[in-house]
């Protein structure tokens, strides 16, 4: 027997809002298939707004309404039975966080839950990131935000660790972020690593997809770390219209990129990895399997 379904993710992080629909193909004796189906990435830095101002502008907010019912029909369309909408660092540091979560839902009809860092990271940990890699290693998975950094540390497959840190690219680039926080995130990272050899990365977030398109590697080929370290010198000494024109990287991408790296590297450094992994997945994939996994309990 064939059960084929459509599951929806909503993330509205402090970078961009994205919609993500799955299929999902369940056959009797055989192990469940998830298939990315569509992906809409919407650029509204609701973290600008945050972590400048204290609160969601009125500008941004009547985007997000637009992109909500755009959503609402592409899911429609779609046919989709199960969706779950979170939103992240900017929307729960907001001071108006809670009445834009209210007001969406009457215009919209998009129930929308915020969720704080180890919720996020716990979703994203749902994933089953390690299915996409060798599981006898031992890694440090990194997933940079706008907002926020989570961190966790999986052993030969088993969860032992996770922090999150309100360390993101759009902090960095609004000089948002005290010197006390990356300090907390080296020592976080050196103490819980500390005893485990020979660990390797795990990154995810749009900037290291992006990084490792550009790098030519092979899906599933990890960067070194003197690869990254490469890089990102080179992507530091260009302006910001440089990074548009000669590495063709999107606008809201080219400003972002750099503190990105920096804190893939930092991670890198601190625990000792000399390799990244990079499978391409995040909170969207986590969303989708927490629904799929509550359907089956």
């Amino acid at each position: 027997m064939l059960t084929i379904e459509k599951y929806a993710a909503i993330d509205i992080g402090s970078s961009a809002i994205r919609l993500l629909i799955t299929t999902i193909i369940e056959q009797e004796g055989k192990e469940t298939q998830f298939k990315k189906a569509s992906l809409v990435r919407v650029p509204i830095r609701l973290g600008t707004d945050v972590f400048l101002n204290g609160k969601i502008s009125k500008k941004n907010y009547l985007r997000i309404v637009d992109a909500l019912i755009a959503f609402r029909l592409l899911m429609k369309t779609h046919n989709v039975v199960r969706y779950r909408a979170c939103a992240t660092s900017a929307m729960r540091e907001a001071l108006n966080g809670k009445k834009i979560v209210e007001n969406l839902y009457k215009e919209t009809d998009i129930k929308i839950e915020i969720i704080d860092g180890n919720d996020e990271a716990a979703i994203i940990a749902t994933a089953d990131i390690i299915l996409h890699i060798n599981n006898d290693k031992a890694f440090l998975y990194v997933d940079v935000g706008g907002g926020s950094t989570e961190l966790t540390i999986f052993v030969s497959g088993l969860f032992v660790n996770s922090r999150s840190f309100d360390l993101g690219t759009i902090r960095l680039v609004s000089n948002k972020v005290e010197d006390s926080v990356w300090e907390d995130m080296k020592d976080w990272i050196i103490t819980n690593t500390s005893d485990i050899p020979q660990i390797c990365l795990l990154g995810t977030g749009g900037n290291i997809n992006n990084t490792h398109k550009n790098s030519g590697k092979k899906i599933g080929e990890p960067l070194s770390y003197l690869y990254l370290s490469t890089y990102y010198k080179n992507i530091k000494a260009m302006t910001y219209e440089e990074r548009i024109v000669n590495l063709n990287m999107n606008p809201d991408r080219a400003d972002v990129i750099v503190p990105a790296i920096k804190i893939y590297l930092s991670a890198m450094k601190w625990s000792g990895a000399k390799d990244m992994y990079v499978p391409k997945i995040g909170l969207s994939d986590g969303i989708i399997r927490s629904l799929y996994k509550n359907k089956k309990q």
